[in-house]
């Protein structure tokens, strides 16, 4: 089996019977054992993937019809739910919990014919650009194991760049999936917000959120997004959709496509070698026909610290759930004040403790207005932004990350360097559209993401300017 195969080449052995599911999830599985070790990216696996691939090899041997993913392996984010497998979300404090339920992005995918293969490492419940903050230890990136992969889905990322499954699931609150996808060089989605139910996701921040695939190709992040899209009525907020055609890989053309280039992400700090890669994947879809138009969006200089109003305001009143009386880690007081305070003090890490302070100070008496309500008005500009470049281009495309990946600890213990991480990422989660990483070369030796932004429920342009950046990857 090829190092990093794709699902499509997956399915394409499979239906040749030059493969079975068997033999490759058991690849995967040995993959894992031999490498993750070094690279902590896969926290468990679970022992039925081999008798479920054997069951799946037995129903396509008698001809029965099979689901669009029968036998593909897929690792599934700490903070997503898949019932009877711990789900921990990164933190000490829901070290042992087990899952009693599954997602809805997991039953999906389940009935598809996926294989959930283990669970990948995060930074404690989703907050981080690295993936150091998770009590089960960092995550080296697979690339050069002394640098980080990005975070907070940083597990998933380095999982399916070290080969250790097609795919993998991740989370985006404000960057998560695709600033990862960047430093590990693979593919990373974030859908537009109520495309994929959260229903079973760890909550964040609930107005933020998405579940997306983290993939070798844009094809395959494609076909697992036709599996996990659409409305649940578990989730309120998850929209019911038309069926999408499906983008064309080899005929469409970027031929009269007007593509966005906001001068706002093309600024001082950014890496000289990242920004030279950026503007040579433009000048590649310039060539392929593409019509580009410089654009303004001017909120974009409040968008870093508007998030980090919302997030961790939002964060806080989520994260109140972790008391140590209903479920997971729970240290013993003297009385129940006493035990809250002791269960919430050792379970949760620094920065989790961090943003829940930060948040519990923006919704107080007295600063709520300064701070979130006012913040929540410049969302709004942010979206207003998008919403007006729209009217005049079809995508929008800049870097993922303003750096490639730095080597691990350099930025752990200074919050503000490793929040500017998620410069060009957080206004997507704001504003509510997709973005979609696809890797765009190397600089210094490293992955490099260009990031490509559409309009609400744009995804399909995602997937076509997407595929055309892989052609010439592909030479």
């Amino acid at each position: 089996m090829p190092t990093n195969p794709t699902i499509i080449s997956l399915l394409s052995s499979y239906a040749n019977k030059t493969s079975s599911a068997v033999e490759v999830v058991s690849d995967y599985l040995k993959q894992i054992q031999e490498k993750n070790g070094e690279l902590n990216a896969v926290l468990s696996t679970r022992e039925e993937a081999i008798d479920e691939a054997g069951a799946i090899d037995e129903a396509r041997a008698s001809g029965k019809e099979m689901g669009p993913l029968a036998g593909i392996p897929i690792l599934i984010k700490d903070n997503i739910l898949v019932r009877g497998q711990k789900a921990c979300g990164g933190s000490q404090i829901l070290e042992n919990y087990i899952a009693a339920y599954s997602a809805t992005v997991v039953e999906r995918l389940v009935a598809a014919g996926a294989i959930i293969l283990g669970r990948t490492n995060m930074d404690e419940f989703a907050m981080g650009s690295s993936t150091e903050s998770s009590h089960f230890g960092p995550t080296k990136n697979p690339v050069d194991p002394t640098r980080v992969p990005g975070g907070s889905s940083g597990g998933s990322a380095a999982a399916v760049a070290a080969g250790f499954a097609p795919v993998a699931l991740g989370s985006d609150t404000g960057g998560s999936i695709r600033q990862p996808a960047s430093l590990c060089g693979i593919v990373g989605l974030k859908p537009t917000y109520g495309r994929v139910s959260r229903f079973g996701l760890m909550s964040l921040s609930s107005s933020l959120d998405v579940i997306g695939p983290m993939t070798n190709t844009v094809e395959d992040a494609e076909l697992v997004m036709s599996v996990i899209e659409g409305s649940d009525v578990k989730d309120a907020t998850s929209h019911a959709l038309l069926r999408l055609e499906k983008a064309k890989t080899d005929s469409d053309t970027m031929k009269g496509k007007r593509i966005g280039v906001p001068r706002e992400y093309f600024i001082d700090g950014m890496d000289a070698e990242v920004r030279a890669r950026v503007e040579e994947s433009i000048d590649r879809l310039r060539e392929q026909g593409a019509i580009f138009k410089e654009i303004s969006l001017p909120m974009t200089k409040y968008a870093l610290e508007t998030y980090y109003v919302i997030m961790p305001a939002e964060a806080s009143s989520n994260l109140a759930r972790y008391d140590g009386v209903r479920y997971g880690f729970s240290a013993t007081g003297a009385d129940l004040t006493e035990t809250y305070s002791m269960t919430r003090g050792e379970g949760f890490g620094a920065e989790v403790k961090r943003r829940i302070l930060v948040g519990n100070f923006t919704l107080s008496a007295g600063y709520s207005d300064a701070y979130y309500h006012k913040a929540l008005k410049v969302r709004r500009l942010i979206a207003d932004d998008f919403a007006k470049a729209f009217k005049d281009v079809d995508v929008i495309v800049g870097p993922t990350s303003p750096s490639v990946a730095w080597k691990i600890g350099e930025k752990f213990n200074d919050p503000i360097a490793m929040y500017l991480s998620d410069i060009y990422t957080v206004s997507a989660n704001l504003a509510g559209i997709p973005g979609l990483s696809v890797p765009c070369g190397l600089a210094h030796g490293l992955p490099v993401g260009l990031q490509i932004l559409g309009p609400h429920f744009g995804e399909r342009e995602l997937y076509r300017v997407g595929n055309i950046m892989e052609r010439p990857l592909k030479k």
